[in-house]
């Protein structure tokens, strides 16, 4: 039998705004994305069989408009959060602009190895955390799933699932940066994916139109 899986990058954070943050896992929500996360509730029009959350709390945040929504559902966390490739300590007090050329410098030593400044996570153990995600949803028994994440994440997964590319070479991190600086998805959006018994997925592009500010029916 095959199962649906909604993939659902969080709505608006502190960071996507270019505001100040303290931490990458501590990034909350804006007015804006807790108002994309209410929009993303309403866009179900079935209950999901599981709800599977990222520990960073904008995609929880995010998903509590869902949560509720279907309560009770059940909720599973898992290790999907964002890839964090700066030491964190240089998240404190800075924003995106000013932690870009740190971010710059990373991208262009392309060492899929490295653990920038001792503490952020490499390219290699992103790529480990995308397969065990990948390899849970296979394995869950529910056939429809809703999972909260984000986007460098998100795009690594479908990046993997189109280029077939599992091993962290340099190379492979070139092509990544390429894919990631390609493919936009927009906060808020669902990728919708169905897995067939076969090993065969079917993506949807990263819808938005549940979001009326995405359209321009809302005044911001």
């Amino acid at each position: 039998m095959s199962k649906e899986v909604w993939f659902i990058r969080h709505g608006e954070s502190v960071s996507n705004a270019n505001l100040p943050t303290t931490h990458p896992a501590e990034s909350e929500l804006t007015e804006k994305g807790h108002r994309e996360a209410a929009y993303i509730a309403q866009a179900f029009t079935r209950k999901p069989d599981l709800i599977v959350v990222s520990p960073y709390i904008r995609a929880r945040q995010t998903a509590v408009p869902t949560i509720n929504r279907f309560n009770p559902v059940p909720v599973a966390e898992w290790p999907i959060f964002e890839f964090s490739y700066l030491h964190p300590e240089k998240y404190s007090g800075t924003t995106g602009d000013q932690r870009w050329p740190d971010a710059q410098a990373y991208w262009e030593r392309m060492d899929p190895q490295e653990k920038e400044g001792g503490a952020g996570e490499s390219f290699a153990e992103m790529l480990v955390r995308v397969q065990a995600m990948e390899a849970a949803l296979q394995a869950a028994p529910e056939p429809f799933m809703a999972v909260f994440s984000h986007g460098l994440f998100l795009r690594a997964f479908l990046w993997m699932c189109l280029t077939g590319l599992r091993e962290p070479t340099n190379r492979a991190m070139e092509r990544y940066l390429l894919f990631s600086r390609g493919i936009t998805m927009p906060n808020g959006s669902i990728l919708k994916v169905r897995f067939e018994p076969d090993g065969r997925l079917f993506f949807s592009p990263f819808d938005t139109a549940h979001i009326p500010e995405s359209l321009g029916l809302v005044d911001e």
